[in-house]
C-alpha cells in the first residue's frame, strides 16, 4: 500500500516541465531516435519505444510490472544490450539539455537589480562591506580533486557530450539563418551518432597517471579562467571593483590533488606514480600561464608616446636585453614603442622556458614571475592606465598566486597500519619492497619540495589515526629516509570510525609534544585535522554519522581556544548522500559555529568534479554558493544562532543518533547480511566497469563484513538497486524514538531552527526521492532472506512517513522544484534500466549452468544498466 501511495503522489505532482526545457529534450530525443533507427532499423526503435511506454504507463499503474519484465525477458540478450545504450545516451542528452536549462536560468536571473540568491554580491550585502573585508584576509577555500572511481562515464563519452553541448549552444542562438540552422542540426545528428557509437564502457582499466590526466580536463577546460571571475565577483561586491583601482580582492582559492599521491589500499600509486603526477600539473599549469601571458602581452598596443614604461621596468627591459640581445631585440623590432608589450612577451618567454628547464631564461619561482607581473602593473598605473594593469593582468597574477607552477598541491596519503609495519621491519633491520616504497614516496616529496617548492607537496595525509604515535611515525620515517635532509611535513591525522572521532582532541594534544610537529607549529600555527565522512555513514549510518561528526566539531573547536593553536578541518566528504555529500554551500552553513573560521577545505570526488567543474557557468556559481557560505557561517552572528539552536536540541539530537545507529547496526551487523547484500546487488560486478585504479575492495573473496568494503562501492552498489540505503536508513527508527518520547513539535522546531538537522533530513528527502520501493522490492527479493527485505523496506517506510511529517512536506522535494523536476524526469528511464539489469543481475544469480559466452553477453548487458542508471540517477559513489 504504501508504495501504490507514493507512486499515485509522484503522478499527481510532476511539475510542468519548462518550454526551453523541453524543447532541447525533445530535440535531443528525437535526434537520438533518429540516429538508433539509422543504426538498427525501425524495428530497434519500436523496441526502445515499447519500453519507454511500458514504464512511463507502470508509474500511472495503467502497466504492471509483471508485464514488463516479461517484456524485457522475451528479447534477446543482443537486442537487450542494444536497447540499455539507448537509455543510457538518452540519460546523457537529458542531463545536457538540464545543464543547459540550469545556465540560462542563471543569466536570466542575473538582472543586476539585486544580487542572485547564495552569491558572493548576497553575503556582501547581508553582512556589511566592512564585516567582509575583515574576513577577506584569512579567507581560503581549499577543494581537493580525488581520484576515487565514482566517474562511470568514460572520457571518450564526457568529450563526445561536450561536443554536443557545442553545437546545442549553437542550434538555440536567435541570430542565425535558416541554412546555418539547418547545417547545426545535421552537426547535432552527426555528434549524437558519434555517441551513440562510442562504447559506454572502459575496455581497461584506468591507471593513477589516466586519473591524473582526466582530473587535467577540468583545469585546462574550466578552472583557470573561471577562478578569477570569483575573486572578481568579491572585488565588486566589496564596492568600486570595476578595474580601475587596487583589487581588495586577495586570491583566496588554493587546489589540492590526492590524484596520484593517495595510496591507502592502491598499490598501483608508487613514488615514480606521484612525481610524474607533478610533471603533469606542472605541464598543464605552464602551458595556461603562458598562453594567457602571450595573449596579454599582444593586446598590450600601447604606444610609450601615450602610455610610457616606469623606469624600473624601462630598466628591467635593458637588463633583459643585456641578458638575452637577440630574443629582446626581436621583440623590439615586432613591437616598436610598446614596452609593456614587450615585457609581457619576454615574461611569456621565460615562462614557456621554466616550462621547458631553461635554466638561463627559466623562473626559479612563481614569485619571481609574480614580481615581474606587478613590475608591469605597477607601470600601467604610473602611465594612468589603470584599467590595463587591473584588467587582464589582474587576472594572470590571480591564476599565478593561485596556481603557482605546480597548480594543485599534491597529498599523499597511507594508511597508519603500513607505517607502523615498515617502522618495525626498520627496527629489526629489514627492507622489505613496501619499505623501500614508503621510503622512497618521502624522498620524491623532498624532490618536489626541491623542484616546485614546499606549498606544491608537503601535506602526508595518515588514514586511520588512532593516537599520536600515528603521526610520529611519518616524521620517523622521514629521517630514516633522508635524516636533516627530510622534507617540510604537515602531518594531517585522518579520523574515520566512531571511536577514532571521539578520540580525536587526544590525539591533537598527543600531537603537540611530537617534535616534528613542534617544529611546524613554529613556522606555521596551525594544524590540520580530517574528518572521514565516507567509513564513518558506512560504519554508524547517515543519521548517527552525521550528529558524531557535528559533535567531533565542536570538541576540536572547543581544543582549538584551549590550546590557542587554530584548525582547518578538513573535510572528506563523498559526492553521494551516504558519503557525506549534497549541496556544498548548505553543508558548509551546517558546520559548528567556529569550526569554519573563513577556511573551507573539502574533497571532491569523481563524478562530482565534472558536474560543478565541467561548465564554466556552473563552476562560477558553485565556487562563489560555497564562498558565500564560508563567509556568512564565519560571522559571529550566525554562529551564535548556531550554537543556541544546537545547545536546544542536543537531546533531540542525541537520542536521533542512538535509536538510528541502533537500528542500522541491527541490520548491518546481522549474520549474513555482506553475503546478502552481494546477491541482491550489481557489488562482485562493479568492479568490472574499471572506474578507478584502486580496488574496489579490501582484500580477496566475497565480503564478509562491511569492514571488507570500500564506502564507494557500497553506495553505488545501493543506489543501483533503487534502495539507496545508506543516504536514510536508521533516521526513521531514531524520529520515531524521539516523537515516542516527546512528540513532532520538537523535531519541528530543530528543523526550522538548526541548520545541520534541516540538511540532514533535506538530504535524505533527497535520497529517499530517488528509491523507488517497487523496483527496490524485485532486487531485495533475490537474496532469499525475507526478514531482511521486511526489515529494509519497513525502515524505508518509517523514515519516508516520518520525514514528511516532521518537514511538513506533502510529497518528496515538495519545496525544490528544480530538483524534484530532475527526479521525475528521469525515473521512468531509470526504471526502464532498472529493469534490464534486473533480468541480467536474476540470471546471472540464478543459473549456475550459463555458457561462458552467455554470461558474458549477461554481464555487458549488467554494466551497460549500471552505466546508465549511474547517468540516470546522477550519482554513483
Amino acid at each position: 500500500m504504501a508504495a501504490t501511495v507514493s507512486r499515485q503522489e509522484r503522478s499527481s505532482a510532476v511539475t510542468e516541465m519548462p518550454d526551453e526545457l523541453r524543447a532541447d529534450v525533445r530535440l535531443l530525443g528525437e535526434l537520438l531516435g533518429q540516429v538508433i533507427a539509422e543504426y538498427g532499423g525501425d524495428d530497434l526503435l519500436a523496441d526502445v519505444e515499447r519500453l519507454r511506454k511500458a514504464v512511463i504507463g507502470a508509474r500511472r499503474r495503467k502497466v504492471s510490472v509483471d508485464e514488463i519484465t516479461a517484456m524485457v525477458a522475451e528479447w534477446p540478450i543482443d537486442r537487450a544490450v542494444q536497447i540499455a545504450r539507448a537509455f543510457t545516451c538518452y540519460f546523457h542528452l537529458a542531463n545536457l539539455a538540464e545543464e543547459h536549462f540550469r545556465i540560462r536560468t542563471l543569466r536570466v536571473r542575473d538582472t543586476g537589480e539585486e544580487p542572485l540568491p547564495e552569491s558572493i554580491a548576497q553575503a556582501v550585502q547581508e553582512l556589511g562591506g566592512e564585516r567582509v573585508a575583515e574576513l577577506v584576509e584569512g579567507l581560503r577555500l581549499h577543494p581537493v580533486l580525488t581520484a576515487h572511481p565514482t566517474e562511470a562515464r568514460r572520457r571518450a563519452v564526457v568529450t563526445a557530450i561536450q561536443r554536443i553541448s557545442g553545437q546545442l549552444t549553437t542550434y538555440n542562438s536567435s541570430d542565425r539563418g535558416a541554412a546555418e540552422q539547418a547545417e547545426t542540426r545535421r552537426r547535432l545528428v552527426e555528434e549524437i551518432d558519434l555517441l551513440w557509437r562510442t562504447s559506454q564502457l572502459r575496455s581497461t582499466k584506468l591507471d593513477p597517471l589516466d586519473e591524473v590526466r582526466t582530473a587535467m580536463a577540468a583545469f585546462d577546460e574550466t578552472l583557470f579562467r573561471v577562478v578569477p571571475l570569483v575573486y572578481r565577483s568579491l572585488d565588486a561586491a566589496l564596492g568600486g571593483g570595476d578595474g580601475t583601482r587596487r583589487p581588495r580582492a586577495r586570491a583566496f582559492i588554493r587546489y589540492g590533488s590526492w590524484i596520484g599521491g593517495d595510496r591507502d589500499g592502491n598499490p598501483n600509486v608508487t613514488a615514480k606514480v606521484t612525481r610524474d603526477a607533478v610533471l603533469i600539473q606542472a605541464e598543464h599549469v605552464l602551458i595556461a600561464l603562458e598562453n594567457a601571458a602571450l595573449r596579454i602581452g599582444r593586446s598590450l598596443t600601447l604606444t610609450a608616446s601615450y602610455t610610457p614604461a616606469s623606469p624600473k621596468l624601462r630598466a628591467a627591459l635593458a637588463a633583459a636585453e643585456n641578458d638575452h640581445p637577440d630574443m629582446v631585440s626581436e621583440m623590439a623590432t615586432r613591437s616598436p614603442q610598446e614596452p609593456h608589450r614587450q615585457w609581457l612577451m619576454f615574461v611569456a618567454a621565460r615562462i614557456g622556458a621554466t616550462r621547458q628547464r631553461g635554466l638561463d631564461l627559466a623562473y626559479r619561482s612563481p614569485e619571481q614571475l609574480l614580481d615581474d607581473l606587478r613590475l608591469a602593473q605597477d607601470s600601467l598605473v604610473a602611465a594612468g592606465a589603470d584599467r590595463q594593469a587591473y584588467g587582464e593582468l589582474q587576472h594572470l597574477i590571480w591564476q599565478v598566486e593561485t596556481f603557482g607552477f605546480h597548480l594543485a598541491e599534491l597529498e599523499v596519503r597511507q594508511h597508519s597500519q603500513v607505517h607502523a609495519e615498515v617502522l618495525a621491519e626498520l627496527e629489526a633491520g629489514r627492507t622489505s619492497e613496501r619499505t623501500e616504497e614508503v621510503l622512497a614516496t618521502i624522498r620524491t616529496i623532498a624532490w618536489i619540495q626541491e623542484r616546485f617548492g614546499v606549498t606544491a607537496c608537503s601535506r602526508y595525509v595518515v588514514s586511520f589515526t588512532r593516537s599520536a604515535d600515528d603521526i610520529a611515525a611519518v616524521y620517523a620515517l622521514a629521517e630514516h629516509a633522508l635524516g636533516d635532509r627530510a622534507p617540510r611535513l604537515d602531518v594531517v591525522p585522518l579520523f574515520e570510525s566512531g571511536a577514532d572521532l571521539a578520540a580525536a582532541p587526544a590525539v591533537l594534544s598527543g600531537m603537540l609534544k611530537i617534535p616534528g610537529v613542534q617544529a611546524r607549529l613554529a613556522v606555521d600555527r596551525r594544524l590540520e585535522v580530517m574528518l572521514g565522512y565516507s567509513d564513518s555513514a558506512k560504519e554508524l549510518g547517515p543519521a548517527a554519522a552525521t550528529l558524531k561528526l557535528y559533535e567531533v566539531q565542536e570538541a576540536l573547536t572547543a581544543w582549538s581556544d584551549e590550546n590557542g593553536v587554530p584548525l582547518t578541518l578538513f573535510h572528506g566528504r563523498g559526492g553521494a548522500l551516504g558519503r557525506g555529500g549534497g549541496p556544498a554551500n548548505r553543508a558548509v552553513l551546517a558546520q559548528a559555529p567556529g569550526s569554519v573560521g573563513g577556511r573551507f577545505k573539502v574533497t571532491e570526488q569523481g563524478e562530482v568534479i565534472f558536474a560543478r567543474y565541467g561548465h564554466d557557468a556552473i563552476a562560477r556559481r558553485h565556487m562563489e554558493q560555497v564562498t558565500s557560505a564560508v563567509l556568512l557561517t564565519s560571522t559571529p552572528s550566525i554562529g551564535t544562532r548556531t550554537a543556541e539552536a544546537a545547545g536546544r536540541f542536543r537531546g533531540v539530537a542525541q537520542q536521533v543518533a542512538s535509536a538510528s545507529e541502533k537500528a542500522y547496526r541491527l541490520l548491518t551487523e546481522a549474520p549474513g547480511f555482506p553475503e546478502w547484500f552481494s546477491l541482491v546487488s550489481p557489488l562482485e560486478e562493479i568492479g568490472s566497469l574499471r572506474l578507478g585504479s584502486r580496488p574496489a575492495r579490501r582484500g580477496l573473496g566475497a565480503p564478509r563484513s562491511l569492514d571488507d568494503l570500500r564506502a564507494i562501492p557500497w553506495v553505488f552498489a545501493w543506489a543501483q538497486t533503487r534502495v539507496n540505503l545508506p543516504g536514510w536508513y536508521g533516521l526513521g527508527s531514531g524520529l520515531d524514538a524521539v516523537i515516542s518520547e516527546s512528540g513532532l513539535d520538537e523535531l519541528r522546531a530543530a528543523y526550522r531552527e538548526w541548520p545541520l538537522f534541516a540538511s540532514l533530513l533535506d538530504n535524505v528527502e533527497m535520497s529517499l526521492a530517488k528509491t523507488d520501493r517497487d523496483i527496490a522490492a524485485r532486487y531485495l527479493a533475490l537474496g532469499a532472506r525475507d526478514d531482511f527485505v521486511e526489515q529494509v523496506l519497513a525502515e524505508y517506510d518509517l523514515t519516508r512517513r516520518l520525514v514528511l511529517e516532521v518537514t511538513g512536506h506533502t510529497r518528496l522535494l515538495e519545496d525544490r522544484r528544480v530538483l524534484s523536476r530532475a527526479v521525475q524526469l528521469r525515473d521512468p528511464y531509470v526504471d526502464a534500466l532498472s529493469h534490464l539489469q534486473l533480468r541480467a543481475l536474476s540470471t546471472l544469480r540464478a543459473d549456475d549452468n550459463l555458457s561462458e559466452d552467455e554470461r558474458e553477453r549477461l554481464s555487458t548487458l549488467l554494466l551497460l544498466s549500471v552505466n546508465g542508471v549511474a547517468a540516470g540517477l546522477q550519482n554513483t559513489g
